[in-house]
Formats: structure tokens, sequence, C-alpha cells
């Protein structure tokens, strides 16, 4: 993902700190999608428009930005979008915190550019990598979901026809085929037939 088509929201109660931050991050051809001032704005940003990386201040009014994370951690929707911490505080508990609940990066004010453009580098290609590995095993997750069903469906034909483990695979197959329908539609085909 290229970042000019990096999505970012900035979160700050600082209208100062977010308009430098919007002024560095366009200068370097970063796409700010939205700015938020207050924790409950994040999550309701979040409902409308999923961004690519969330720049997150700890101390908001409504809600802490850890709280914020907290809330982003417990809806899969939005499961994992990568968060920047960004604070004044650097209070050793706030970041054991930031980093149980999944920060990609944590900045302390004030925001040094070079300190800024290479965490979001860093966390634009770690999230890519990230994303990657998520579709990789949603991917395999599939695979055991269907091998388990094909096999329940394998035994009820075995039972059924006495067949052996190779024709009742094969039955399932040919008929995949021949229907085009996934070998997983006409296993549930059989259980449900069957039950």
């Amino acid at each position: 993902m290229n970042k000019e088509k990096f999505n970012i929201l900035i979160a700050d109660d600082e209208a100062l700190i977010r308009i430098d931050i919007k002024e560095i991050l366009e200068e370097n051809n970063y796409n700010v999608i939205g700015e938020a001032k207050t924790g409950k704005e994040v999550l309701d940003f979040c409902n409308k428009s999923m961004p690519d990386l969330i720049l997150l201040d700890i101390k908001m009014p409504e809600m802490t930005g850890l709280e914020v994370l907290r809330e982003l951690n417990k809806n899969s929707n939005y499961y994992k979008v990568p968060v920047i911490m960004i604070t004044a505080y650097t209070d050793k508990d706030f970041v054991k915190e930031a980093i149980e609940l999944g920060v990609f990066s944590y900045i302390t004010k004030p925001i040094k550019t070079t300190d800024l453009l290479n965490a979001i580098e860093i966390t634009r290609v770690k999230s890519e990598e990230m994303r990657l590995i998520y579709q990789e095993v949603n991917k395999l997750k599939e695979a055991i979901e269907v091998r388990k069903i094909v096999e329940i469906a394998k035994g009820i034909l075995m039972e059924k026809n006495n067949w052996t483990e190779r024709e009742a695979f094969r039955y399932i197959q040919k008929t995949s085929m021949n229907s085009r329908e996934p070998m997983k539609k006409i296993a549930q085909k059989i259980i449900q037939e069957n039950a």
C-alpha cells in the first residue's frame, strides 16, 4: 500500500497539535481522512470510515486513548487498526499498557517530524505484513473448516453406501465438479440430507 492511499485519522484534543501533524503528513503525501478531539469522536469516526492508521493521544476528554484502544480491540470490525500513541507522558505504566493493547509505536510530545514520519512508515509496512498474515490465517481456517465438513460427509457416505474413504471422497469431488459448486457446499448438502 503506498502512502498516498494510507488513510490516517489524527486524534488529539489540542487543535494546534492536530494542525501541525496534518501539515507534516500532507507535506509528505499522506492522506489525512479525519480529525478527532475526543475518544468518542475516534470511535464514531471508525464506525463510519475505517482509517488505515490512527495517531492517538493518550489524554483526551470523554475517553482516554487507552480506553479508545480497549474499545477498538473489542470490535472485530476494526480489530487491529494500527495505532501510534502520541503523548506528553512518558510514564512506564502508560507505555506498558499501550503495548499490551497493541500499539505499533509511541511518540512523545513535542513531536519531531522525523520521529513521526519514521513511526508512520514502519507502521505502514508492518501493518501490511500483518494484513497479509491475517489473510493467510483466514484462508487456512477456511480450508480446515472445509476439510472438517468434507470428512463428516465422507463418513456418512461410507456408512450409508458401504464405500471406501476414497470412493466417498471421489463422489463428493465429482459431484462438486459436475454441479460447479464448491466441495464444502456439496458436503453440507450430504450432511443436511442425512441429519
